[in-house]
Formats: structure tokens, C-alpha cells, sequence
């Protein structure tokens, strides 16, 4: 692998940021005359007048990370950003979110020999390496390599669904499934979140909404597509039409995106000095706690309502498509709210409600609060995944440059949390039933919104009227 290409995009030492200092050729700079040579010079050491065109050339960047005025906000490059970020999201969290038809249909068909939550560890474990390879390949984003980045997860996700096809065993599944397209989820998915604040300020997150958007409709397409193929052509392709369509849909960020700037310097890994920040602290503390109950609907809801006979098999299945495609709005419209009103003023409310909503399964048993249930859980939810980009760029406006590697640690917490929330869920429905499940993904989901409130808190203040 080559040097990258963006290496034009920075610089370092003395070199002179264009978006920082702009160069005005028609300005006159003072230099001491013995500085100019021998032909023609002057003979004392007075000053002579000479144009900044005159001088030798020095190599300049056209933009600065923390020149927040030379930031778009809009602008057909750069709402074709949010498009490519779309696809990205879209066979990214949108194949995390279809993980419940897998579930299912691996407990009643394929996998029937291995637990509820030994299988839950196959879609945690999934997410967990979107997060957590995210949080990794954050400096090899910063050091110009979102090309190889995008090229390599594409082909990572798209060979492991390909694989996915093949696999009759429990082993096998967790290779292709969990590691081959977890892997490559994660080097998509953070350079596409990073990219998108080099692009925007003012309506960051507007345009993270709309990107995250296709996470949701990820997770209505996939499951309809398994649902309705894999009685008539069997499991193997029905996963290869799948991969197809990761194919083709991943074409479109691999053409389109591109990178404006990259901070000056490769960032490191870690920047410890932010967790002494009580903001920061806080806010990532409720990500983790939150995420760890977020999944209990998008993994158990089929298998819920088809073991209490609530629906039929069929239309259990479309349980999940309608949870995801409420939360396509649920992505959208608070993203927009939240560019009025701030971040968190939207995603706290909307995290206790959603943990709320999930203590309501308990006492449902037919068909129709169930389908209640999934369009406003879902609509709540999706703030989980589209807000925390954007709260975490605005815990971080101090210093812009660090902002890649505060979401990454971010991240890195939080795939922790994802990572051990499910198979902890499915060992309390072994034990326990579905109540216990309900309770648990309800009050862990409440309790990181409050977490949430108290970084608000200490951010902005305590004045509910204030933006924040």
C-alpha cells in the first residue's frame, strides 16, 4: 500500500494553512535588503518593498480542521457525502439491526442445537467489532487512508456475507458473520461519521440524521428480503442476493466521497485528558449503559411474539421490518430538532422513553399494541444511534482536531457495552423469561438517559429552556 493521497491536505512545521492565513498577493512584505541577492539589490539595509507573489513559492492546504469558516455546510460535494454515509450506515448498523431474523431462524432452523444467547453472541459480537474496529481505524483515517478504508471494509462485509451462505455450523457462522463482517463494517462505519463534520457545522445534525437514516432502511430491506426468499430458494441464496445487493449498494460511497481535510497532525490513539472532562465522562458512561438494553427489541421481539403465540411466523417476522422503518424517521425528524433546540436536549427524553417503551412489552399479548409498540419504540431509538456523533463534536468544539479520537473512545466504550448486553439477555430468558428481558433492556436504556441529562447538566447548565 502506497502513500496516501491526501498528504496535500496536511502539512506540518512552518507551513502556512490557507484556511488560517490567508495570502494576499497584493500585499506588501518587508524584507532586509541583503536578504535579496546580488542582482540589483539595494546596497544598505534598508527595507525593500517586494509583493508576497514575488517571494518563493510555499506550500499551502486549502483547508484548516479548525477553520470552521471554511466548512460548507451544504453544497452538492457535500450532500453527496451524507449520500455515500447513507449506504455506509445502510450495510453497516442496517445489517446489525436485521441480526433478529437471525436469531429467529437460527433457534428454529439452522443453529437449533445452540442457546438463545449463545447465538446473540453472533450479533453481538458483530457489533462489537463495528465499534471497536471503528475506534481503531480513527488514525489510519487521519493519515489518509479513508480510500483504502472504504475499498477494504466494502470488500470485508461483501466476502463475509458471501461466506455467511455457505455455513452449516455454529463456528462457521460466528467467522463469516460476526468476524469477517463485523471487521468490515467498523472500517466503514467511523471514517463515514468523521468525514461528515469536515463537511457541516450548523446542520451536522441534520446531515448525521440523514445518514443514519440508512441504518433503518437497511433494517427493513434485509429482513423482508430473507423473509420472503429463504422458503422459496433455501438459506444459502437467499444470503447470496443479499451480498449482492451490499454489492451494489456499496458502490455509491466508494464513488462518490471524498475527503476535504485532515488535521494537521495524526492524532493519537487515546486522549486520556478527556475523561476529566465531566461532560464527556458522563455523557459516554450513559452510551454504555444505554446501548447495553438498546437490542433486547431489535433481537428478541420476533422470537417474543411467536413463542407467546401472540402472531404467526409470517407476520412475526415483519414485527422487526416495521421497528426499523419507524425508526427511519425516528433518525431524521430529532436529528432536525436537535440542530434547534441541541443534542441533547433531544436524545435524553427520547432514551428514557425508549426504556419506558420497553417496560410496556410487558403486558402485551395480541397483535395490535405489539405493532404500537414497534413504530414508537422504533421512532424513540433511533436517536441512539444518530445523536452521539453529533453530541460528541459539540463536547469537542474546544479542539476540532481531536474529535476523531474522542468518538473513537467513545465508541470503544460503548461496543463493550453492545457486546455483552445481548448474550446477558439471552442467558435471563433461559433462566428467567421474557419479562426479566423486558425489565432488564427497559431500565438500562432509562438509566443511561439519565446519565445523559447529568452530562447535559454540567455542559450547559441546568435551565431545561436553555439550547444544549
Amino acid at each position: 500500500m502506497g502513500r496516501p493521497e491526501n498528504d496535500d491536505l496536511r502539512r506540518s512545521g512552518s507551513t502556512i494553512s490557507a484556511g488560517d492565513a490567508p495570502v494576499d498577493d497584493e500585499k506588501k512584505v518587508e524584507l532586509p535588503a541583503e536578504s535579496i541577492g546580488s542582482n540589483g539589490a539595494a546596497e544598505d539595509d534598508s527595507p525593500v518593498p517586494v509583493t508576497a507573489a514575488e517571494l518563493e513559492p510555499v506550500t499551502t492546504k486549502a483547508h484548516s480542521v479548525n477553520h470552521v469558516d471554511s466548512i460548507p455546510n451544504g453544497g452538492l460535494k457535500a450532500w453527496l457525502q451524507v449520500l455515500g454515509s447513507f449506504f455506509i450506515f445502510f450495510n453497516s448498523w442496517g445489517i446489525i439491526n436485521t441480526f433478529g431474523s437471525y436469531q429467529t431462524f437460527y433457534e428454529t432452523e439452522l443453529l437449533r442445537s445452540s442457546t438463545p444467547s449463545a447465538i446473540s453472541w453472533i450479533g453481538s459480537l458483530q457489533a462489537f467489532l463495528l465499534m471497536l474496529v471503528g475506534a481503531l481505524t480513527g488514525p489510519v483515517y487521519d493519515a489518509g487512508y479513508f480510500r483504502e478504508l472504504l475499498i477494504g471494509g466494502s470488500i470485508l462485509v461483501v466476502i463475509g456475507q458471501m461466506m455467511l451462505s455457505l455455513c452449516k455450523e455454529y463456528w462457521q457462522v460466528v467467522l463469516a458473520q460476526a468476524f469477517c463482517i463485523g471487521i468490515g463494517t467498523g472500517a466503514l462505519f467511523v471514517p463515514s461519521v468523521a468525514i461528515l463534520s469536515t463537511y457541516f457545522t450548523t446542520k451536522i445534525a441534520s446531515a448525521t440524521g440523514l445518514a443514519a437514516s440508512g441504518s433503518s432502511l437497511g433494517g427493513v430491506i434485509y429482513p423482508i428480503v430473507f423473509h420472503k426468499l429463504q422458503p422459496q430458494i433455501g438459506f444459502g441464496w437467499t444470503t447470496r442476493v443479499i451480498g449482492f445487493i451490499i454489492l451494489a449498494t456499496l458502490f455509491v460511497p466508494n464513488i462518490v466521497m471524498k475527503v476535504r481535510v485532515l488535521p494537521a497532525h495524526r492524532r493519537a490513539l487515546l486522549d486520556l485528558p478527556a475523561f476529566k472532562e465531566v461532560p464527556y465522562t458522563l455523557f459516554v458512561a450513559g452510551a454504555f449503559i444505554g446501548f447495553m438494553g438498546l437490542y433486547m427489541p431489535f433481537f428478541y421481539i420476533q422470537l417474543y411474539a411467536i413463542r407467546e403465540k401472540i402472531t404467526d411466523t409470517n407476520l412475526a417476522f415483519y414485527l422487526l421490518a416495521v421497528l426499523n422503518s419507524a425508526s427511519v424517521f425516528g433518525r431524521i425528524a430529532p436529528n432536525f430538532l436537535a440542530d434547534k433546540t441541541g443534542p441533547f436536549n433531544v436524545i435524553v427524553p427520547c432514551a428514557i422513553l425508549s426504556g419506558v417503551l420497553c417496560l410496556c412489552l410487558i403486558p402485551i399479548s395480541s397483535v395490535a399494541p405489539l405493532v404500537v409498540f414497534c413504530v414508537l419504540f422504533g421512532f424513540f431509538s433511533g436517536s441512539f444511534v444518530s445523536l452521539p456523533p453529533t453530541i460528541i463534536v459539540a463536547l469537542s468544539l474546544h479542539n476540532r482536531g481531536k474529535i476523531g479520537t474522542r468518538l473513537g473512545m467513545c465508541f470503544a466504550v460503548v461496543s463493550v457495552g453492545m457486546l455483552i448486553g445481548a448474550p446477558i439477555g439471552g442467558v435471563i430468558l433461559d433462566a428467567h423469561g421474557f419479562t426479566s428481558v423486558w425489565v432488564f433492556g427497559g431500565v438500562l436504556m432509562a438509566t443511561g438517559g439519565v446519565i445523559m441529562g447529568l452530562s447535559r447538566g454540567f455542559k450547559v447548565g441546568w435551565n431545561l429552556a436553555v439550547k444544549g
